[in-house]
Parts: C-alpha cells; structure tokens; sequence
C-alpha cells in the first residue's frame, strides 16, 4: 500500500535530517532546478503577489529562490514541513525500521519538485499549483506536472499491492490525470467530521491533523491492508460508516 500526503507551506527555517541516513536525490530534481531557476526571475513584490503572501515570506521565498542551486541547506522531505499534518506525522520519532517503510510507502505531494520520498534531501521554497511557467508556454504548474506524474505515481503503486491511502487535500489530485489513476488503483480516501447536536461538521484542522496521524499509524503498524485502516482512531476520532454509497470511509468525534 502506498500513502500520499500533501506538501504543506510550512517549512523547517534549518536543515534537518535523519542522524547517519541516506540522502536521496528526488526523482524529478532537473525539473525542480529548472522551474526553480525561473522562479529567481521574480522581485520579492511579484513573488507577494504570485503566491498571495505577505511581504515578510515573499522577502524570505525571493531569498531561498536565489539561493536554490547552490550546495547545502537541504532537509530528509518528511521533516522539511512542519504544517499541522506533519506535527502529526510525527516523523522526527520513526525508528530506523519506519524510516525504511516510510521510505518505501510514502509520497509527499510537492508543486516544486512533483512527487517526493521521505529521504529525499529539499530544499525550503514556496510554491503554488496555479503559478504559470513562462518559459513552458505560460503553463500552470498543475498541467505541468500532469503527464509527469500520473504513469510514474500508478506504476509505483500497482508494484505494490494496487492500494492507495489518499490523504492528500482535493487539489492535489490536479498534479495527475485523477480519472486514470482511480482507473488503476483501489484508493481508500477517507473523510473526517466533528458530530454535535446540530450534526457533523468538517474542520479543516482536524482533517490535517488525522491525515498526518494516519500516516504515522500505517507506518508504525507497517499496514499494508485497506481494510486495516477501520481500526484507525486518533484523539477520540473514529471509523463511524461508509458514506458516498460505500466510497468514502467516514471518521467521527463526537463532541461532549
């Protein structure tokens, strides 16, 4: 079974890696260092603008962005973010057998460098999936990566065992061509809700919290099963019904 998590904005302002692990180079690295390169052509004010960020991270994106080819200053890609999903993950606790699973189960979504390892070495950027490429014909960064990732994504999990715990937000299925991937794969894409008098809600915090919870438990259980996943409770959530006639598996808190 394979995971995919989203990247998140969030990153680590110092290098952080596995003590006496390996570095990876990531798969699509030429691709990154290209639109990376492009990315040095925008001022700071563009870069505020081009991402909808203050001037204090678009001072800080501009700087990483002039700094992106040169040596150091990378980080193992699962500790590289540090938004709510990955506080959850937890991935600064896994031992070196869930280092080796992780490794080989969980992808990590990026608009810069496309589909990631854990051990995969990054550097810190930001980036959105909207921002055109002018050199690749004013291109979304979403179409871009489209006929990269999509064939590249099924066949690491049909290899496996065809199974897919998506735990990604919605916009990252426009980095693939969905309809084909859903096409290949059984894809176990579970929801979650906060239940009060009124009835259920989605919070988004919550989400990203069970998603990076989640993928901490399937990588510490090495889960390899979906249907595995029913078992999954986190913080009083837990697996309430399938919903979307039968799709779509529901996780619930119930409130006090």
């Amino acid at each position: 079974m394979q995971i995919l998590l989203s990247c998140a904005k969030d990153m680590a302002t110092l290098p952080t890696t596995y003590p006496g692990v390996q570095e990876n180079a990531p798969h699509f690295i030429a691709n990154a260092k290209d639109i990376a390169a492009e990315m040095m052509n925008f001022s700071a004010e563009e870069l505020a603008q081009l991402l909808k960020i203050n001037d204090k991270l678009a001072n800080q994106n501009w700087l990483r962005y002039q700094h992106f080819l040169q040596e150091g200053d990378t980080s193992h890609a699962a500790l590289a973010f540090t938004g709510m999903a990955y506080k959850h993950l937890k991935a600064n606790t896994f031992n070196t057998k869930d280092i080796e699973f992780a490794n080989k189960h969980l992808w990590i979504t990026s608009f810069l460098y496309g589909l990631l390892r854990p051990l995969d070495t990054i550097k810190p950027h930001r980036l959105e999936g909207n921002v055109r490429l002018q050199n690749h014909d004013d291109i979304r960064l979403f179409d871009y990566w489209k006929p990269l990732l999509t064939q590249y994504f099924v066949d690491a999990i049909t290899s496996d065992n065809g199974m897919l715990a998506y735990l990604a937000s919605e916009e990252m299925k426009s980095l693939f061509d969905w309809n084909e991937v859903a096409k290949k794969v059984k894809i176990f894409e579970p929801q979650f809700m906060v239940e009060n008098a009124r009835g259920r809600k989605t919070i988004v915090v919550y989400t990203k919290m069970c998603r990076g919870a989640m993928a901490n438990y399937i990588i510490t259980n090495k889960i390899t099963n979906l249907d595995d996943l029913l078992a999954f409770e986190y913080e009083g959530f837990k697996f309430a019904e399938w919903i979307d006639e039968g799709k779509t598996p529901l996780y619930v808190l119930a409130a006090p």
